[in-house]
């Protein structure tokens, strides 16, 4: 029998693992932005287009690389940062592996340019699918750029699975503010489309976390510092009022690597306990610095999952480190017994004896004396005296004969028409059950209504008629709302600009990080408008509700879920009769916006069924 089993060709094997490290172009920005952060580089800059399927490119001043490291680095386990095995348990740089650059240029055209500051000129490679096309001596300042084009143009596959540019540009900007606010200490500038997105100039830790996100930023921060043997925690948690439905901005840093885990999310949850709105999540950026020979990197290939030695210690000091700083800025409330009691009073009051309160009394005052003092009050008026009571029937004539002979309208004008057999009083069409369902009557049986997918229904149908076919009405604001948001979500609202005033938003003025809202739809109360706003961009961003036609139809099924009634709400009989007529007035009463069924229908013949014998 012949063998079968035979090694693969380089590129074959390139392409394979390719799969593992480059999923989309934000895999390609962090591989780009870690090998320069490496490369001790002072300033980084990020420039793509088309949400990184045409370009995306990496400016640096690093060290630079050698004629003979440019031409080995895109080797397949070629890397300068470790030696042997053991490196692994003593990492100091974010790749370590050989592999990212081996992969991006299987799948991508790659064009580098590189110098280091000691040569007089550097080396500019062409790489396409792993085929070197050209390697050429040029002039080029200190550093490195590496320009990838073109990702995924040999695997057609691949590049059909990308999502929307929105959605791949959410991935960019989450690798982008990863590692820029991992080194506060380096220049970092992105570019999209040959627009300027971030510049985020050297600065402290709590600079960089208002620089990425917005101004606002500032004054929703808790410091949290902690040192002990085992782990130094330092960051900031975000004050209780400014949680967020959605888990945004939520950062772990162990020695500046960016990683996920739910455990250490689930003591800081744990530090929140009791002062946190129901399916509400704080925002948090923590740092923590550990030995690195007590964690394993080297689990997964985008790196971002840690074993830790002493997770259940970790997990005890990161709980009470935040707890701690809560209480300590008076953001939770504490029980002290130990405090000072001259913080009670000014010092200047503390040895101080109390005088004994002066008491006035008037000897002469009688309160059953007949004479009243004399008191004279500038303005009072004197009432003047009023007559009897009885002086108010004086003159009217006792006419009691003529009432006597009024005769009225026989009883029967005014009966009903109908028997009262005939008659079938209003009775209850509708009934609520836990909350939740709308039980109606109808000829066959009855209907059963799910209440917030019904709502869901007429909601929608009602925004996608405004933005579309009517111009919708608006309510104006006595006092306009202002609204903060970060850099990339204000680049999405004003994408969506023209679709929210379709809705009803009156948009007063838009600045580089809040908008101004004058107007908003009738529907849509004051108290939600943020909720709202939030929604729709946290469900743009990661490319949900899927299946959608077009943009309208996609605020129209994120407004609707947002506003919605919930699970739980007591409804009045007239509301929930309205919600029945409006949902079977719909073109498609059948399912909700996401195609799930609204009602169910249970004939007399099934019940009957049930009760038979």
């Amino acid at each position: 029998m012949s063998s079968i089993i035979q090694l693969l060709p380089d590129h074959v094997a390139n392409q394979i693992a390719a799969g593992e490290v480059v999923q989309r172009p934000a895999s390609v920005v962090k591989e780009l932005l870690e090998n320069a952060v490496d490369a001790r580089a002072t300033d980084i800059k990020l420039i793509i287009k088309d949400a990184g399927k045409a370009l995306v490119q990496v400016i640096d001043n690093g060290l630079g690389m050698s004629v003979t490291d440019a031409r080995l680095c895109f080797e397949r386990h070629a890397t300068s940062k470790i030696r042997q095995a053991e490196d692994l348990f003593s990492l100091h740089t974010k790749g370590f592996r050989g592999e990212a650059l081996a992969s991006i240029a299987a799948i991508a055209h790659i064009e580098m340019k590189t110098k280091q500051d000691q040569e007089e000129l550097g080396t500019h490679i062409v790489i396409e699918g792993s085929k070197f096309v050209s390697q050429d001596v040029a002039v080029l300042p200190k550093g490195t750029s590496f320009a990838v084009k073109n990702l995924f143009f040999n695997i057609p596959a691949r590049r059909n699975f990308l999502k929307s540019d929105t959605v791949e540009y959410r991935h960019v900007i989450d690798e982008f503010q990863r590692v820029a606010l991992a080194h506060p200490k380096i220049h970092f500038t992105f570019y999209h489309n040959g627009s300027e997105m971030f510049n985020l100039p050297p600065s402290t830790l709590r600079q960089r976390i208002v620089n990425v996100f917005s101004g606002k930023t500032n004054e929703k921060l808790v410091p949290v510092q902690e040192e002990t043997e085992i782990v130094s925690i330092q960051g900031f948690v975000s004050k209780p009022e400014f949680a967020k439905k959605n888990r945004g901005e939520q950062f772990f840093f162990v020695n500046d690597r960016f990683i996920k885990s739910g455990y250490l999310h689930h003591a800081v949850m744990a530090a929140y306990d009791g002062i946190l709105k129901d399916g509400a999540q704080p925002s948090y950026f923590l740092y923590l610095s550990v030995p690195p020979n007590t964690i394993d990197i080297n689990i997964h290939p985008t790196k971002t999952e840690i074993k830790f030695d002493d997770e259940h210690a970790l997990y005890a000091i990161l709980r009470a480190s935040i707890k701690h700083s809560l209480g300590q800025f008076n953001v939770a409330p504490v029980l002290d017994f130990d405090r000072d009691s001259n913080l009670d009073t000014p010092y200047h009051y503390k040895d101080l004896e109390g005088a004994t309160p002066t008491i006035q009394v008037d000897g002469n005052f009688n309160p059953f004396s007949d004479d009243k003092p004399n008191k004279h009050y500038s303005n009072y008026k004197k009432p003047e005296p009023t007559a009897n009571w009885e002086s108010l029937y004086v003159g009217l004539k006792q006419d009691t004969d003529e009432i006597g002979g009024i005769t009225f309208e026989n009883e029967e004008v005014t009966s009903s028409l109908f028997n009262d057999e005939e008659v079938e009083h209003a009775v209850h069409k509708t009934y609520q059950i836990h909350k939740k369902y709308i039980v109606s009557s109808i000829k066959s049986g009855m209907v059963i209504v799910d209440q917030q997918r019904a709502h869901q229904r007429v909601l929608y149908e009602q925004f996608l008629v405004n933005m579309t076919v009517l111009q919708a009405s608006s309510q104006q604001l006595l006092f306009p709302l202002n609204l903060f948001f970060s850099s990339s979500e204000m680049e999405l609202i004003a994408e969506l600009q023209l679709s929210l005033m379709n809705t009803g938003f009156v948009f007063e003025e838009t600045n580089k990080d809040h908008i101004v809202i004058s107007g908003i739809p009738v529907n849509v109360t004051e108290s939600e408008v943020s909720i709202v706003l939030e929604q729709l961009l946290s469900d743009l961003q990661d490319g949900i509700p899927e299946s959608s036609f077009s943009q309208n139809d996609t605020i129209a099924k994120s407004m609707a879920k947002s506003l919605a009634v919930k699970t739980g709400t007591h409804l009045t009989e007239k509301e929930q009769e309205n919600l029945v007529n409006g949902l079977f007035a719909c073109k498609d009463p059948n399912v909700s916006p996401f195609y799930k069924p609204t009602f169910i229908t249970m004939r007399v013949e099934d019940l009957d069924k049930k009760f038979a014998v």
